[in-house]
């Protein structure tokens, strides 16, 4: 515990906090990224006690300690009254802390369940249906020689959803609203008012979902299909390895961890390829090079910028001392462009030996259970967007915006030109 005492804290960086909530932070975040993984792969926020970590080398040390560190989510980083950053604390429950933000056992049995439905053979045996669907979907931007691409972002990944838990289709409206809501609460621009707004939101979809574990008992038995997953998490209530607020909060966070971060990885990769006519037509001439382009897009932008952790006790970290409450910001966004682990980090190659060396779905334990899924969304989209037009491009690059959050990197208006085949 001396040694402990002895220990300097971790440098302040940027000197100016409200930085990190800025909007050409959020809106172009690499080059203060680049700053901190550079300088201060360890740094602090002001005096919140959120600790920023940047390099490769520390979060994987970081992930490896997981007695010292926490995925519990007791906390996000948010802007005060006065524009600086400060923290609001959030309650833990076995209704929050599951899946991503739950740890040993409970971690284990939430992605257990959930993996049962997401098994690599399972989610290719969905490809003909994702595919119909982003054809239908797509038909409107075609006709129309383009426009917005953000609506079929959105609601690709919330049919996927909503068809993976056995909600009605009818109400995709309602699931992509949900699905898009899921990481506002870490964006860090929350008021009190939207606040309750969200917690409002947050029970009416609780209600809605727990409408459907019941009929998902009875019929779980008979189901000659794969289970959808609402069957999956009433199983396990009927077994006792969860609880059924355990069941709920799952199926909630299932909606922004499948649907949001699939919207952001597609408004990205479309971006990238209306921003280079050449590498689109390289794609279109050799679409078995998609995967590969899928895998630059989520290490260059990877959909959730960052993984929160909590410090269980006094300890240390790249030689600073950090104290139990203090919570550390695990920035993938910074170690997915580390030039100890890339070459030319910061150009999209489609040739790299290991491309699924990234950090854009986690890592270790808690490593994305859908990463499957995302990437054959991701894929399906591209060779059906790409086999359909000759002509692809940015129709207003001035109007390109991401949404304003500094968790995820998910577009909020991408106007894209259409050329169509033929």
């Amino acid at each position: 515990m001396e040694d402990q005492l002895k220990l300097p804290q971790a440098p302040v960086f940027p000197e100016d906090p409200r930085m990190i909530l800025s909007d050409d932070f959020l809106q172009n975040p690499h080059p203060l990224l680049r700053a901190l993984r550079e300088n201060h792969p360890v740094a602090r926020v002001g005096d919140t006690g959120v600790h920023l970590l940047s390099s490769w080398e520390i979060i994987v040390e970081a992930l490896g300690r997981e007695e010292d560190f926490s995925a519990n989510l007791t906390g996000v980083l948010l802007r005060g009254v006065d524009g600086a950053p400060t923290t609001f604390d959030l309650p833990v429950s076995a209704g929050t802390q599951v899946i991503a933000t739950a740890d040993e056992p409970a971690h284990g049995r939430h992605r257990n369940l959930v993996r049962a439905r997401l098994l690599e053979r399972q989610v290719a045996a969905m490809e003909p249906t994702i595919r119909a669907w982003v054809r239908s979907d797509l038909r409107t931007l075609l006709d129309a020689g383009g426009g917005n691409f953000v609506p079929l972002a959105e609601t690709i990944p919330a049919r996927v959803i909503g068809h993976l838990l056995g909600l009605p289709p009818e109400d995709v409206d309602q699931h992509r609203q949900w699905a898009m809501m899921g990481g506002e609460m870490l964006a860090g621009d929350l008021d009190r008012e939207r606040m309750q707004g969200l917690a409002e939101e947050t029970l009416e979809m609780a209600v809605y979902l727990s409408e459907h574990l019941p009929a998902a008992t009875s019929t779980a038995a008979v189901n000659d299909e794969a289970p959808t997953l609402m069957e999956l998490l009433a199983g396990g209530v009927a077994s006792e390895v969860i609880d059924p607020t355990e069941a709920i909060g799952i199926a909630i966070v299932m909606f922004g961890a499948g649907g949001e971060s699939t919207s952001a990885l597609l408004g990205s990769a479309i971006r990238l390829l209306a921003e280079d006519a050449k590498l689109a037509d390289e794609l279109r001439r050799q679409p078995a090079r998609i995967p590969a382009f899928v895998e630059e897009v989520l290490r260059l932008e990877p959909p959730f910028k960052f993984h929160y952790r909590s410090v269980r006790r006094a300890c240390e970290l790249g030689g600073f001392a950090l104290q139990a409450g203090d919570r550390l910001m695990l920035l993938w966004a910074a170690a997915n462009r580390d030039p100890a682990v890339y070459a030319d980090p910061e150009e999209l190659q489609l040739d790299r030996t290991h491309p699924r060396h990234h950090m854009s779905f986690g890592r270790g334990a808690h490593f994305c259970v859908g990463a499957h899924l995302a990437r054959l969304e991701a894929r399906v989209v591209l060779e059906e967007l790409l086999g359909a037009t000759d002509g692809l491009a940015l129709d207003d690059p001035e109007q390109v915006r991401h949404a304003s959050s500094i968790f995820v990197r998910r577009l909020s208006h991408l106007p894209i030109r259409l050329q169509a085949t033929g």
